[in-house]
């Protein structure tokens, strides 16, 4: 590090210590000397028992691969396997029934069910967006993708397409009739509207018409005889019809209907984890300052669009008269949370009184919750005074344990409330999977969230199954028996424990932006299933996938589904090794090919560019979002076909070189970007694609950071050089 002061114990990056001090801690009531010197005494305690959970992840590992090195040669027996977790302190026992106790948990997590961004801070541009995700325009977002069909001449042209719209009016009448029933007539058939006496009355050439539900109708802006917008709701989110005569859609539509805007991303996890890449104090710097500015409400982001310079910044909220006549308001952003690193990683942003880096989630934890000061007496963002932050990674109830341990030390420091942080606990990890209540019990008066992610949690299993054999192929992982068990386990621990109107209970990311249509049909499995908010790609997936809670009253779901079982722990732990590979070469080739690319693909614009989320094409040119958890699975997924002799180093080099030259072409128009295939020894991203690979066992937990980050601090310095 360069450019550093001392504060007690602690060497901190003069730009960090400046940020903290110039800017996060401006407004504060706690002095610069206070923060340092608290920090320094609670990173010193904290840092040794960080360090202790590790270890035993690396001792629990090495239990784990000896025995399945010994067990595994004539098919593993379940019932052995999950004595011999038992004794090591892998599984823990259940210690019996009870509820968390979470207070002062917003309505967007705890009682209204919606979609989920999940959004790189270092991009300001793509944070605002999903902050003012909470409002979408149903017009846009079906005018704009495949769910309107190209059919009958309504394609997606240069100019407006009258058939395309035509389609996408009837589309949100239909939803209308279907979320906000008419007593005596179809949406179709309205021609006006007016609210007389707090009712609302809708009109049609031949009479006049209301809601079958009149609770259904909140309110309206402008003239109550000739109202500029009605707000209706259905399960908890808001509809607003705008209307306007002069509108570009609304002069020629029989009620003026401009728009249909629907409540879409209640909440959005803006993240410090997977999706970005930061790797030293330069890179946290921008990650916190646009943190505390989102708290501050002074977030701004400047872009090009049509050749004009365009300025984005936080929605204000919506106003409007109530049904009752008072004045109301309703919140114009996403409630957001911030997502923090998980315990393993260090970062040389602060070094320790031992010279040591301090641990990344420690700082994080430090810093993302002073930045968030700011909110605690605005309230912009909790009106509860909570700050909300998602922990992931976490290994079993002893990592949770510790998290919390961490949040009290901050509390302490900042002069908050007892358990003002709440808790995200991210199901991703196997041994948070099968100890998921005992999870919860340890943050059971923060935790306000849990979810599931299949590409995380499929690395985790491929790491710790490594030795059990050779891996199904990738494509086949989600009709393996621990799959659908582990997302079932998820929400039946999490009703267990009195979730249901109180906590979030999650499901993970459709990963296909272009393919919406795919995502209407599939994506309703999540509410089905429980789940309260899933994770979406975009702020128009976000208004599509509202659609989906429309249909679904998962309150109604969750009564349904508490107290059923409907999965084993047996079922979680069985290991999706495939019982007699007989793969063609062709067969195997593919694989390799898919996964290459994959890797590739995202590690060059990590290393090179320092993207750490992005639209990634596959090998069939889809475009998927990606981030570390996808590079996880597939570098794990190589690793392991590796070590049982599925292939050889010589066909997997081979391979990943052919798929660079893939990658260089799907990135042919990127001034920005830096070919692989015309470099191999001298490409930094090449080489770090390659160890994820052939360095994948030895990686702890299969995770990608250790190599990433080293290869992008080389990056760096290659550049600085320069």
């Amino acid at each position: 590090m360069t450019n550093v002061t001392t504060h007690g114990g602690l060497t901190v990056a003069q730009d960090l210590y400046d940020l903290v001090n110039d800017e996060i801690l401006a407004n504060s009531a706690i002095s610069a000397d206070q923060f340092w010197s608290g920090f320094d005494r609670a990173v010193h305690k904290l840092a040794p028992k960080n360090l202790d959970l590790l270890q035993n992840r690396t001792k629990l590992q090495k239990q784990i691969d000896e025995w399945l090195q010994s067990n595994s040669a004539s098919g593993i027996d379940a019932d052995a396997y999950e004595a011999f977790l038992s004794d090591i302190g892998y599984l823990h026992d259940d210690a019996g029934d009870f509820n968390i106790e979470t207070s002062n948990v917003d309505p967007e997590i705890a009682t209204i069910a919606g979609p989920q961004l999940v959004v790189p801070i270092t991009n300001a541009r793509y944070a605002l967006n999903a902050a003012n995700a909470r409002w979408g325009s149903l017009y846009d977002a079906l005018y704009g993708t495949d769910v309107i069909s190209d059919e009958g001449g309504a394609g997606r042209t240069s100019s407006y397409n009258s058939v395309r719209g035509a389609k996408v009016i009837a589309f949100a009448r239909n939803l209308l009739d279907q979320s906000m029933p008419l007593a005596a007539a179809s949406w179709t058939e309205v021609c006006g509207f007016a609210v007389t006496d707090g009712v609302l009355e809708i009109k049609t050439s031949s009479t006049v018409t209301s809601l079958i539900d009149s609770s259904q109708f909140v309110g309206h802006t402008g003239p109550t005889d000739v109202p500029h917008s009605i707000i209706m709701k259905k399960n908890g989110l808001h509809v607003e019809i705008i209307i306007d005569e002069n509108g570009t859609i609304g002069r020629g539509d029989t009620a003026h209907i401009n728009d249909v805007i629907l409540e879409s991303a209640l909440t959005s996890i803006i993240d410090l984890e997977d999706s970005i890449a930061a790797v030293d104090a330069e890179d946290k710097v921008l990650a916190y300052r646009n943190w505390h500015q989102i708290m501050c409400g002074t977030l701004t982001a400047e872009f090009n669009k049509n050749g004009k310079t365009m300025t984005r910044v936080l929605n204000a909220d919506k106003h409007y008269v109530s049904a009752d006549g008072s004045k109301s308001i309703l919140r114009g952003r996403a409630l957001m949370l911030v997502r923090n690193v998980g315990h393993l990683m260090t970062n040389p942003a602060v070094l320790l009184s031992d010279g040591s880096e301090i641990p990344e989630g420690i700082l994080d934890a430090f810093i993302s919750v002073a930045a968030a000061l700011p909110d605690m007496s605005s309230k912009m963002n909790s009106p509860a005074g909570s700050i909300y932050v998602v922990k992931p990674k976490m290994h079993g109830p002893e990592e949770v344990a510790f998290t919390v341990e961490i949040f009290d030390m901050v509390e302490q420091l900042l002069n908050l409330p007892a358990n003002t942080i709440k808790i995200g606990i991210m199901d991703e990890e196997r041994r948070t999977t099968v100890n998921l209540k005992e999870c919860i019990r340890a943050a059971k008066s923060r935790v306000a969230f849990i979810n599931t992610g299949f590409l995380d949690r499929t690395g985790d299993e491929i790491h710790t199954s490594m030795y059990a054999g050779a891996m199904i192929r990738k494509g086949d992982m989600k009709a393996a028996t621990w799959i659908s068990a582990y997302e079932d386990w998820n929400v039946d621990v999490g009703l267990a424990c009195g979730f249901s109107g109180k906590a979030q209970i999650g499901k993970g990311m459709w990963a296909m932006p272009d393919m919406m249509s795919d995502m209407m049909a599939q994506k309703i499995a999540h509410p089905k299933a429980g789940a309260n908010c899933a994770w979406v790609p975009s702020p128009t997936a976000a208004t599509l996938h509202a659609l989906h809670y429309h249909k679904i009253d998962v309150t109604k779901q969750q009564a349904e589904l508490t107290g059923k079982a409907r999965a084993s722990r047996s079922d979680i732990l069985a290991i999706p090794v495939a019982s007699r590979p007989n793969w063609s070469t062709q067969d195997i080739r593919s694989e390799l090919r898919n996964n290459a690319q994959g890797i590739l693909g995202y590690v060059v614009r990590w290393i090179d560019q320092g993207i750490g989320c992005s639209k990634v094409p596959d090998i069939h040119d889809v475009g998927l979002m990606e981030d570390r958890a996808t590079l996880r699975i597939s570098s794990q997924h190589i690793a392991n076909w590796l070590h049982h002799n599925i292939c050889d180093a010589d066909i997997v080099m081979e391979v990943m070189m052919e798929m660079a030259a893939v990658v260089d072409k799907q990135n042919a128009d990127d001034p920005a970007y830096t070919p692989m295939a015309n470099n191999f020894e001298g490409s930094v991203a090449f080489q770090a694609a390659c160890d994820l690979v052939f360095k994948g066992i030895e990686q702890p937990s299969g995770y990608t950071e250790p190599i990433l980050h080293a290869r992008r601090l080389e990056k760096k310095m290659k550049e600085r050089a320069a």
